[in-house]
């Protein structure tokens, strides 16, 4: 792995903007094609395979949680366990999740965390680098299935459901980046034959003479991908309709035994000394030498802590961790001129489908930290 510095195309905005990728200069910089990611086809295999045997040991997860009743230790209420045991029986369909992975400076692949109910950067990840890559570098590869594969899962639901049940697509009001991300998914979608439609998460409604969840023409909502975090689903007001299981949700309930930080110490119990894990307790005090302190539940970075890595205490704030927290050992992660790179690796229908990575001047990675396209040699 290593970071090159590659010149700006002319008018890069603009292509960018024609995919529909229109946040690409939020916070002043996110999408930075001043610099690439190279990697060799070796790495890209292990990437992969790291990827894939990581997503059968999640599964293995949340199978043993839900045998042993582990809801409260992930901070999940237990009233809503039936709807995710119910789930889990049903093997309810999974989209897709983001590995976050630390490539070490001996080649070992780490888990950071696991994005595994709304992960995001996946226009970039999918469309805009692979554009990038025809006009940079049209003569090497990149490791990207993205766009075939979440293609094909959506076929697979067409297959199942029809082309004339209605699919719902929603995220919440003014944020730009859902948004995006959604449409690219609904437009996927729709070219695979089903009947999407979109429904911001505000306008959904309940029926209380019929028991469900409606559209606002009043019609019922059977099947609908949400890029809103269960989490914040069960606190909602409509939270404990959620437990009528009267809809069919990407990604499902049985996700949020995954969502959270909480699943990587169960991880390392199911799984102690697994070359792809860290160590990590609910514990504290269990990790002698570097360790992060991580909230079960917390998005972009917030409420992070590392202690005793890479100098002094870094900390980030936030409005997270009233839950709790767990400890998990510190991985070096790879440094090119004080640029930190993590690298998030893609799963959809259970396959390993690309990656995408992320950079920041500190280890933390942060919604201002840059997204940086990359290829391989093959």
């Amino acid at each position: 792995m290593e970071r090159i510095p590659v010149s700006e195309r002319k008018g890069w905005r603009r292509k960018l903007e024609e995919i529909g990728f229109t946040f690409h200069s939020a916070e002043g910089t996110y999408w930075d094609e001043r610099a690439c990611y190279a990697f060799s086809a070796d790495e890209v295999d292990r990437i992969e395979e790291a990827t894939e045997e990581l997503h059968h040991l999640c599964l293995k997860a949340v199978d043993y949680v839900v045998k042993k009743g582990l809801y409260g230790r992930l901070g999940i209420p237990e009233q809503y366990a039936p709807l995710i045991r119910s789930s889990w029986k049903r093997r309810d369909r999974s989209l897709y999740g983001r590995f976050d992975l630390s490539l070490g400076p001996r080649g070992e692949l780490k888990l950071l965390e696991y994005n595994a109910d709304t992960p995001t950067s996946l226009i970039e990840a999918s469309i805009a680098q692979w554009t990038w890559l025809e006009e940079k570098f049209p003569d090497l590869d990149q490791f990207n299935s993205l766009h075939e594969k979440l293609l094909e899962s959506f076929e697979q639901i067409r297959r199942e459901l029809g082309p004339t049940e209605p699919f719902y697509f929603s995220c919440v009001r003014d944020d730009e980046e859902d948004l995006v991300n959604l449409e690219y998914l609904r437009d996927l979608a729709l070219q695979a034959g089903l009947d999407a439609r979109f429904i911001y998460m505000e306008e959904i409604g309940f029926s209380d003479e019929t028991r469900r969840f409606c559209d606002l023409e009043e019609k019922e909502i059977r099947y609908l991908f949400k890029l809103y975090p269960w989490e914040w689903m069960m606190r909602e007001p409509f939270g404990e309709k959620l437990l009528l299981d009267v809809v069919r949700w990407l990604e499902p309930p049985w996700k949020l035994i995954l969502s959270g930080k909480g699943i990587l110490p169960v991880l390392w119990e199911m799984a102690p000394g697994h070359p792809h894990l860290l160590p990590a307790y609910f514990e504290p005090g269990r990790i002698k030498g570097p360790y992060v302190e991580k909230p079960l539940f917390a998005r972009e970075g917030a409420n992070v802590t590392f202690h005793e890595a890479w100098g002094p205490t870094l900390r980030t704030d936030g409005p997270y961790g009233a839950e709790g927290t767990i400890v998990q050992q510190t991985a070096e992660l790879p440094c090119f001129d004080g640029h930190y790179a993590v690298i998030g690796s893609w799963i959809v229908g259970g396959r390993s489908a690309g990656m995408g990575i992320r950079e920041d001047e500190t280890p933390i990675t942060r919604d201002t930290s840059r997204f940086v396209p990359h290829f391989f040699y093959p």
